[in-house]
C-alpha cells in the first residue's frame, strides 16, 4: 500500500507563497491538467501543483528557441536542482519557489524524485532530435516524459488501504501515461513535424505509406492517413484500458482527479478517431464546458465504478 498525507502540520509563509506562485503557473499553463488538481484537498492540490511548475520549466527548455547545446546546459542545471531538493538542501527562504514547494512536497509526500529524472532525461532525447523505429522505442520516451509523471502523482494520490492489487498502482499510473502522451502525439503531429520533430514509430508511417511526413494541412500523397491514425488510436485505446485500472485503488478525490485528466484525453482521441484530418487542419481540442463534464463525472465515481465492474467480471 502506498500511503500518503492527507492533511499537514503548520504550512510557513515561504512555503504557501511558494506554492501559490507553483498554482499560478499549473493555473496559466495546463489547459487540462488543471481540471484535474482542482478536484483534490488542498495539501494534494499544492502537491501537484509543484510537480507540475518543476515539470513545466523542464519542457519549456526543451521546447525553447535557444540552440540546443545551451538547452542541454539548462536541463542539466535543473538535475542539479533536482538533486539540491533531494539532498534537502533547499531551504525555505531559497530565491527559488519551485524548488521550494518542490522540496516541501518530498518532505510530505513519498514522491519517486527520480521520475523527474527521467523526464529530464526524455527531453533530452528531444533536444538530441531522436526518432523511434518501433512502438517498443517510442514507448520508452512516453516512459521518461508521460510514464515517471504518473508515478510521481501516485506518491502523492496514494492508494486505498486494504485495496486489492494495489501493489500494481505504480505499473497502472506508468501506463495511464502512456495513454495520454501518446494521445498528446496524435494530436500535436502537424505541430511536432512544423518543429522538425516526429514521434511516431518509423515502422507505423512506413506501413500506411506516411514516411514523408506531416508538413501541411493534407495527408501525404497516396498514403492511408486515417488507417494510421486508426492504428494508434486503438494502441492508445488499450492503453487506457490497462491504466484506468488504477482508478478504484484510488481514495474518491484522488479517483476524480485522474479520471478528469484520462476523461478529457480519452474524448480527445474519440475526436481524433471521427476524423483524422483534423489534426493536420489545427489542434484539436474540447471546449471548457465538455472538460467542466469530464470533471464532474470523475467526482461522481462513475468511471472508477465502471472499472471495478468490469474488473470484477475479468475475475469472476
Amino acid at each position: 500500500m502506498i500511503r500518503t498525507v492527507e492533511s499537514s502540520p503548520h504550512v510557513s509563509a515561504p512555503v504557501l507563497a511558494a506554492y501559490s506562485y507553483c498554482e499560478a503557473v499549473t493555473g496559466q499553463q495546463a489547459r487540462n491538467f488543471a481540471y484535474g488538481i482542482r478536484l483534490l484537498p488542498t495539501p494534494k492540490r499544492r502537491a501537484m501543483s509543484a510537480l507540475y511548475a518543476f515539470s513545466r520549466r523542464v519542457d519549456d527548455i526543451g521546447d525553447g528557441a535557444l540552440e540546443d547545446k545551451v538547452k542541454a546546459s539548462r536541463l542539466e542545471d535543473t538535475r542539479v536542482l533536482l538533486a539540491r531538493v533531494r539532498d534537502g538542501e533547499v531551504d525555505e527562504d531559497d530565491t527559488d519557489p519551485v524548488a521550494v514547494a518542490l522540496a516541501h512536497t518530498a518532505r510530505v509526500f513519498p514522491v519517486p524524485l527520480g521520475g523527474l529524472d527521467e523526464l529530464i532525461d526524455g527531453v533530452l532525447m528531444d533536444v538530441r532530435g531522436e526518432t523511434y523505429e518501433t512502438w517498443d522505442d517510442l514507448k520508452a520516451y512516453c516512459r521518461c516524459v508521460a510514464g515517471a509523471i504518473g508515478r510521481l502523482s501516485l506518491g502523492v494520490f496514494g492508494t486505498e488501504p486494504g485495496a486489492r492489487g494495489a501493489e500494481r498502482a505504480p505499473e497502472y499510473a506508468d501506463t495511464l501515461g502512456l495513454a495520454l502522451q501518446l494521445t498528446n502525439i496524435l494530436r500535436d503531429v502537424r505541430e511536432d513535424a512544423a518543429g522538425g520533430r516526429t514521434y511516431l514509430p518509423a515502422d507505423d508511417l512506413a506501413k500506411f505509406g506516411c514516411s514523408a511526413g506531416f508538413d501541411g494541412p493534407t495527408p501525404p500523397e497516396g498514403s492511408d492517413f486515417a488507417g494510421l491514425v486508426h492504428f494508434e488510436v486503438r494502441r492508445a485505446r488499450a492503453l487506457f484500458a490497462e491504466g484506468y485500472r488504477l482508478l478504484p485503488l484510488l481514495d474518491r478525490r484522488s479517483g476524480a482527479c485522474v479520471a478528469a485528466m484520462a476523461g478529457i484525453y480519452r474524448r480527445l482521441l474519440d475526436r481524433i478517431e471521427r476524423d483524422p484530418a483534423a489534426v493536420l487542419r489545427g489542434r484539436v481540442s474540447l471546449p471548457g464546458r465538455e472538460k467542466a463534464y469530464v470533471a464532474v463525472r470523475g467526482l461522481s465515481g462513475l468511471d472508477a465504478r465502471h472499472v471495478s465492474r468490469q474488473t470484477v467480471r475479468r475475475h469472476a
